[in-house]
């Protein structure tokens, strides 16, 4: 179900000098990001900037672009993208998401694509583009930055990341860009390049998960984008490796809110990361009928991505400091 693009219909904009335009924000007393959080989050040396994926799915919405002031909607987002991925980035930095007038999944897909679709798109980019400019000028006081982006998210971060970091002073505040569930093409920046040592700064990580052993429809727009030569980079061991065991994993969040160690493994190839269906875990035959993996880009490797970004932290500030002893 859809209507023509109207300009009179684009829901308000969202007004980011106001605490209610962020979903997360350290400011904002959550519950839910609290029990992620070190004990105390002032002694947090970094800033994660996380924009949620789509969450405007259903056929009967005929929207094209979200309403940044419906509570049940931002409700949704906090419980489940802020909760469940968001909440990976919890030990390395403090949080800010802003809320924005997100595309209807529609738009991914023709003939909606070009029939309005890339102008929902644009006014989505541009409220990302509007927050970001309004942390870093009000709220980043000059603290490094770990740039997150889920899906939909993802393509608005790594647009963020053009328009903001590649090529200029902001690269040396960057400790770490996740880019996940989108295709990104090595050549997408001129200057940001993707990381394949787990410490590594200044770059960008990717990936999009696949079920193994289970080909995808010829028409899956996703995946056919996804194996083009995207860049991959391995989510359990951060570099290229191929493959990995189960030993390896260090833990799935799963909607039980409890984390499960030694689960996934995987193999890389053909731009994608191939998963077993997650072992140990509850109603784990419910995931032998999902082919695609893209919701769980960020829950199957909840534990592997909350180490790995307080090791980049780390190492951005070790290296830092280095730099000031010279």
């Amino acid at each position: 179900m859809t209507k023509p693009f109207l300009d009179s219909e684009v829901p308000k904009a969202p007004d980011y000098s106001n605490l209610n335009s962020w979903i997360a924000h350290p400011e904002i007393q959550d519950t839910i990001l609290s029990k992620f959080y070190p004990e105390n989050i002032d002694k947090l040396k970094a800033d994660i900037f996380y924009v949620y994926p789509t969450l405007i799915t259903d056929k009967k919405n005929d929207s094209w672009n979200a309403n940044v002031y419906d509570k049940k909607q931002n409700d949704i987002i906090r419980s489940t993208a802020i909760q469940y991925q968001a909440s990976a980035w919890a030990k390395a930095g403090k949080i800010y998401s802003p809320i924005y007038r997100q595309a209807h999944y529609r738009i991914f897909v023709e003939p909606y694509t070009n029939n309005g679709g890339l102008i929902a798109g644009e006014i989505a980019y541009n409220d990302i583009k509007r927050a970001f400019t309004y942390y870093i000028n009000n709220l980043n006081n000059g603290r490094p930055i770990i740039i997150v982006g889920h899906s939909q998210g993802a393509i608005h971060c790594k647009m963020l990341l053009r328009d903001f970091f590649d090529g200029t002073e902001l690269k040396d505040r960057l400790i770490a860009a996740y880019l996940i569930g989108t295709s990104l093409k090595e050549d997408y920046f001129k200057e940001l390049k993707p990381m394949y040592n787990p410490k590594e700064n200044k770059g960008y990580v990717s990936w999009n998960t696949y079920r193994r052993k289970k080909n995808p429809k010829k028409n899956d727009p996703a995946y056919f984008s996804w194996k083009n030569n995207s860049v991959v980079v391995n989510p359990i061991t951060w570099d290229n490796s191929i493959s990995t065991e189960l030993d390896q994993h260090k833990g799935f969040l799963f909607y039980d809110k409890k984390i499960y160690p030694n689960t996934i493994k995987i193999k890389v190839f053909d731009g994608i990361v191939w998963s077993n269906v997650p072992r140990k875990i509850p109603k784990r035959l419910l995931f032998s009928f999902v082919k695609d993996y893209h919701i769980g880009d960020i829950n199957f490797f909840w534990k592997d991505i909350s180490e790995n970004a307080v090791l980049r932290t780390e190492n951005f500030y070790n290296n830092s400091s280095k730099m000031l002893k010279m």
